[in-house]
């Protein structure tokens, strides 16, 4: 590692300020053996005034003695500058003759020597005899120790130290630590303020006395301590953990959050500790997909997180097991997981959830203290492969059936999808005497829904007054596939339209798998843009049929999507989708306001379909000259001689109803 030679940094800089006559030949970085050398290091906040930093880099302490005199004195001038050589004091104070400050010890331009040093970081604050903490926030004499919002407004209530990735090891590796606030006055030590440091970092007690090799907290719960904090550039949020966590990796900068995952992967790789899994574990929102953390605020709910004994968790699993697939569960099934290139190989107890076949509740050995049952993550089974997927808002699941003890796939590849943007009409349920109650969870700009991977799922619900019917409409997306759905039931008398609403949003969630696939088969039909595609559903005591219509278009990749009434009972498979191809669909003029096409469409019925009757309704007295789709299911027994006629057959829409009637009628 490069040190500064204390006495000989100080003495240049004495000799500049007092305008004598400096040695050139004198050297103030050296290279020395981090095990054979004793030290001092220091741990610090990077300070930035108007965008620019205010520390000095290895070249600027280099060729201090060469620059001309204004931007030597410049440099000199700098906050960072000041702080090596006040460090450089209290070092030279307590019988130091070598220090580390990370601003001008590391030549950055070199991506050899940073990858190594960030590899190396960890070890060299361990090895150090002090680590000097400089709070440069800190006016008083001693740690703050309630959160003050309003003096430390950027770093959560309390100093900036606290907020960054990098002080996390710079403050947990050294045995020795003693903090300064900005006057270099000091306010106490590691030991001592150990029950301050806790309550501040979340970091337990006895790992700042006695050091994280006295007894090893698992991975979830190191991962929390750094849930809080940040830096400066995303990739750092991993390469900052890798002394605690045991880990060498090069340094790829330019990769994002990618650095978070790679880290993951290589703890997986040295360890058995499942606790890697089991990042918001007890939180609602999350996102589905990955069954790594995008980074480490995902654990901020770890923070208690403990390992279970293999027999203490097969001995709690027992309650729900079948007792004949016990004898077949051993240690090594339970504690190995490779990965592979189809996703990381494991073996997990998953709990079916009630009315799902591709989503689960799996049981992991690891817990949030002696008393608590085993963490329980959801998975969902997409093609081949298992992934996290977020209850959202719902509270969970409930799960049905026996366990099983099943050896699977966890997809650990990031597959990222677009955002779905929906452009929803629905005014003619409000047209037709029906209620619109409301939108759950309310996230629609207009009519306009966007979904995510995060926020996977709106809820529209409607009533109708005259059958005490609620009804709702689901649309959803699943691991980048679009999917509606439909929910009708007659709530017991006074039930709030919200209960319904959630109730139904996770009746519908805990099938989002499902529905997406339904989705892609449907399409399959078909060409995934322009088509459009009807289903019917029957309104519960009524004679009501709820008819969606939805399509995506080229240009925009958006999804319209229509919902209306009409007043006769769907004598047609429910739930089923039914395909259109509709000339010019995708043509800018499209107007979702009933996917209306301009200039006489023609339209034919896609193969597979089970049709007997078409209807082509004018939408309103405003548009005489605009026509909207609907199908009307009638008797199957015509089937095959609707598809026979329309199978190759488009036709053009006529621009009367006389018109419409005698295309029906023929």
């Amino acid at each position: 590692m490069r040190l500064i030679n204390v006495k000989a940094f100080i003495k240049r800089e004495q000799a500049i300020s007092k305008g004598g006559k400096v040695d050139r030949r004198t050297k103030v970085l050296e290279f020395r053996d981090d095990e054979a050398t004793t030290y001092a290091i220091l741990s610090h906040r990077w300070i930035e005034q108007r965008g620019e930093t205010t520390e000095a880099d290895y070249d600027e302490m280099m060729e201090l003695v060469k620059m001309e005199k204004d931007k030597q004195d410049e440099v000199r001038r700098r906050i960072g500058y000041r702080k090596i050589f006040d460090c450089c004091k209290q070092a030279k104070r307590d019988g130091y003759e070598w220090l580390w400050v990370d601003t001008c010890c590391i030549d950055k331009r070199s991506s050899a020597e940073l990858s190594e040093a960030i590899n190396s970081m960890y070890r060299w604050y361990e090895n150090s005899r002090v680590c000097y903490a400089y709070l440069h926030d800190v006016c008083g004499p001693s740690l703050p120790t309630v959160r003050d919002e309003g003096r430390y407004p950027n770093s959560n209530g309390w100093p900036e130290w606290f907020s960054r990735s990098w002080t996390l090891q710079e403050m947990i590796a050294p045995s020795n630590v003693q903090f300064f606030n900005k006057d270099w006055q000091p306010i106490g030590d590691k030991r001592t303020l150990a029950h301050t440091l806790a309550d501040i970092t979340r970091v337990p007690h006895y790992i700042l006395t006695d050091g994280i090799s006295s007894n090893r907290p698992c991975v979830a719960q190191i991962l929390s301590w750094a849930a809080d904090r940040t830096t400066t550039r995303v990739e750092d949020k991993a390469y900052s953990l890798l002394g605690l966590l045991d880990v060498n990796m090069p340094m790829v900068y330019g990769e994002g959050k990618k650095a978070f995952h790679r880290l993951q992967l290589e703890i997986i790789r040295m360890s058995n500790d499942q606790s890697i899994f089991a990042w918001s574990f007890n939180e609602d929102n999350g996102r589905t997909g990955s069954i790594l953390a995008d980074d480490p605020s995902f654990f901020r709910g770890c923070h208690r997180m403990e390992l279970m004994d293999p027999d203490e968790f097969i001995r709690f699993l027992k309650r729900d097991i079948l007792e004949k697939e016990l004898p077949s569960i051993d240690e090594d099934q339970l504690g190995v997981f490779p990965i592979t290139n189809r996703g990381i190989q494991i073996w997990l107890f998953l709990h079916p959830c009630a009315d799902s076949d591709s989503v689960f509740a799996a049981w992991l050995p690891c817990r949030c203290g002696p008393s608590f049952p085993p963490v329980v993550i959801n998975l969902a089974l997409w093609k081949t492969n298992y992934y996290r997927y977020f209850t959202s808002l719902c509270g969970g699941f409930p799960i049905a059936r026996t366990p099983q003890f099943r050896q699977l796939y966890l997809r650990y590849q990031d597959t990222p999808h677009h955002n779905a943007i929906f452009e929803i009409e629905d005014g003619a349920i409000i047209e037709s005497g029906l209620t619109y109650c409301g939108t759950f969870p309310s996230k629609l700009s207009g009519n306009i829904l966007t979904l995510t991977s995060s926020d996977p799922l709106c809820v529209k619900v409607y009533s109708d007054s005259q059958s005490g019917c609620r009804f709702a409409v689901g649309i959803g997306q699943c691991f980048g596939q679009d999917w509606i759905h439909f929910v009708s039931e007659v709530p017991a008398s006074g039930c709030p339209w919200k209960w319904y609403a959630r109730k139904a949003y996770k009746k519908m969630l805990v099938r989002g798998p499902e529905h997406g696939q339904s989705m892609i088969e449907v399409r399959s039909r078909g060409e995934r843009y322009g088509h459009i595609w009807v289903k019917h559903a029957s309104l519960l005591g009524s004679t009501l049929t709820v008819q969606t219509s939805c399509v995506v278009w080229e240009s925009s990749r958006n999804r319209g999507i229509k919902v209306e009434v009409f007043q006769y009972p769907s004598r047609h498979n429910e739930h089923e989708w039914i395909g259109f191809d509709v000339e010019k669909t995708n043509d800018p003029n499209c107007d979702m306001l009933g996917l209306m096409i301009r200039d006489s469409p023609k339209v034919f019925f896609l193969p597979g379909n089970t049709l007997s009757s078409a209807n082509f309704n004018v939408f309103g007295p405003h548009c005489m000259n605009w026509y909207l789709l609907s199908v009307l299911p009638g008797p199957t027994s015509n089937n095959q001689d609707l598809e026979e006629r329309n199978s190759n057959k488009k036709c053009d829409i006529p621009d009367s109803i006389d018109g419409i009637e005698s295309l029906i009628g023929s």
